[in-house]
């Protein structure tokens, strides 16, 4: 097992952590900034609402549209076009005037980072064999909790010294960066000059010997598979909790307990560093478990669960006392969506055939993001004249339902283990 070897493929997938971080730091610049740009164009929590529901629209219907390009173009290709596209709308931000045009660029960020995900789970299929892939799917969606951890100190930075639009034109000019080390860093192990033509050989004895069945490989197969309902409508259930801390704790705190922008660049990180942990926790779990004889889709299903049921934690931030018990109950709530959501993303590679892989895991975010639209739009309804804490109720009991569908539509192929081809590196 040649040292090389292995530093490859985490060489490639530490690429797209970088991409994922970049993708959520360009995401996660308004929300810090919201208070800023609701004093500057005079926003009420509704017009703000309707800001991120032009991102999370066109976000969820490009999601499958950019699985099917990234399947088609390839990933080097497919995720180089669109990670320029995000820099460039990210960085229109600061030439906004009010929320109707705020919304007109947050529409074309949403379009174009909707590959991130989708490619992540892509360049999981492709690189590393079925033992691995969870630990994998989570070191990329690490990048989602790390960017929105960058955030609130590097845009409230931003603002405090040279203005809202220097937060925009900031962070856009480092995912264009990072867009041209993707293009030449980046190749698929057929393409790849080092990887080793027995290594290339193991990858796809490891494919073989963990398809137990036939896998979907089409869009229609796909769509028809009950292993897709099984997944996506959990990331339906699932997702409003992360695009709620995403998109709101700043404005939660500013709300709620009167904080100013340098106490939230000091508070609002931390729920991103502990989904950290979560993370880790995701590809972790299931490696034990598949250890001591659970199937490999068994363990990402408990895995799933006891992030589940953690999210029990926020669901109770309306006891909260002090904002720093609220954001505790924030770092359990990180904690935990970032646990099962690893789970339910590395799924796709696991019940898919890899040419689909981008196909399916961008559908199943199209419909996750379905949901945290829906719960958005129910935010800038209600948080004015209801308050923040009965949302964060549902959101709990809504991740308890997502864990009790998982179970009941997505079976396990037979019933042991799975057997793990030999791979060098």
């Amino acid at each position: 097992m040649g040292l090389s070897r292995i530093k490859l493929r985490w060489w490639m997938i530490s690429l797209v952590t970088l991409g994922t971080i970049m993708n959520y730091l360009a995401r996660s610049t308004l929300s810090v900034a919201a208070p800023t740009l609701k004093a500057e164009f005079g926003m009420s929590t509704e017009d703000y609402s309707w800001v991120i529901l032009a991102f999370q629209a066109s976000y969820t219907v490009m999601q499958t549209v950019a699985g099917t390009v990234l399947d088609i173009l390839g990933t080097r290709l497919g995720f180089f076009i669109f990670a320029m596209g995000w820099a460039l709308s990210n960085m229109g931000h600061a030439f906004a005037s009010g929320w109707p045009s705020l919304a007109a660029f947050r529409a074309a960020l949403g379009a174009t980072e909707a590959a991130a995900i989708p490619a992540g789970a892509k360049v999981t299929s492709e690189w590393f064999p079925a033992r691995e892939r969870s630990l994998a799917t989570s070191c990329f969606q690490m990048g989602t909790s790390v960017g929105s951890m960058l955030a609130p100190p590097l845009v409230a930075f931003c603002i405090l010294w040279w203005g809202w639009q220097s937060a925009f034109l900031v962070t856009g000019g480092m995912s264009v960066l990072w867009a041209l080390i993707w293009w030449f860093g980046y190749r698929t192990p057929e393409r790849h000059p080092r990887l080793p033509a027995e290594e290339l050989a193991a990858l796809e004895e490891d494919r073989k010997a963990n398809a137990s069945e036939v896998r979907p490989a089409r869009r229609r197969e796909v769509l028809r598979s009950r292993g897709f309902w099984g997944i996506a409508i959990p990331r339906f259930l699932a997702e409003p909790a992360w695009q709620t801390f995403s998109f709101f704790i700043p404005l939660y705190l500013v709300t709620v307990w009167k904080l100013d922008l340098r106490d939230v660049a000091l508070w609002a990180w931390m729920p991103f560093l502990a989904a950290d942990f979560g993370s880790l926790a995701a590809g972790i779990l299931p490696n034990v478990l598949m250890r001591r004889g659970a199937a490999m889709v068994t363990s990402r299903k408990v895995t799933m669960t006891v992030g589940a049921l953690c999210m029990l934690g926020p669901a109770c931030i309306g006891l909260a006392t002090s904002p720093g018990l609220a954001i505790a109950l924030f770092c359990v709530g990180g904690f935990a969506h970032q646990m099962l959501n690893g789970a339910l993303i590395t799924l796709c590679a696991d019940v898919f055939d890899t040419r689909a892989v981008g196909t399916a895991s961008g559908m199943a975010g199209s419909i996750a993001w379905i949901g945290g639209m829906a719960f958005t739009f129910i935010i800038g309804q209600s948080a004015d004249e209801f308050g923040y804490n009965p949302l964060f109720v549902m959101l709990g009991a809504l991740d308890v339902l997502a864990a009790i569908v998982l179970w009941s539509l997505l079976r396990t192929p037979g019933g042991k283990a799975p057997r793990v081809a030999a791979t060098r590196g």
